[in-house]
This record gives C-alpha cells, structure tokens and sequence, in this order.
C-alpha cells in the first residue's frame, strides 16, 4: 500500500509516496531530520542531505572491510 508523506519546505508543500516497510522507514526517518509539523528551511535540508550522505559514506567503508576480510579468509 502507498503511503503519502508530506514535508513542508520552504513554506511549500511536498508529497513522497513510499510503499510497505520502506514507507515506515522513511517517516521514522524524517522526523528524526526535520520538523513534520512545520516549515522547515532549504538550510535544514541540505544538513540533513549532508548527514545522510555521510551515514552512506561510513556504512561503504564498513561494508568494505567486512568484504576485505571475507575475501582474506
């Protein structure tokens, strides 16, 4: 089932549609990134683009070293 989660930025509204468990993930997610209730500012969603991205970053270097040490097995 589709789920529409809004998130205003900037004084606009925007609607994501996300399916099953992701739709869960994705509402817990921003909430922890941004105010659900309110506007929030471009400033905001560029730290929370950034902190993100850095979250991706750390689990690639894990996720290789995990795979380094597979393959030394």
């Amino acid at each position: 089932m589709i789920k529409k989660i809004a998130l205003h930025i900037g004084g606009r509204r925007f609607d994501v549609d996300a399916d099953g468990d992701f739709s869960i993930f994705l509402e817990h997610q921003m909430a922890e990134d941004f105010n659900m209730e309110g506007s929030n500012d471009l400033k905001l969603l560029l730290q929370a683009y950034v902190r993100k991205n850095h979250e991706l970053y750390m689990q690639e270097i894990k996720l290789e070293k995990m795979t380094k040490k597979l393959d030394d097995l």
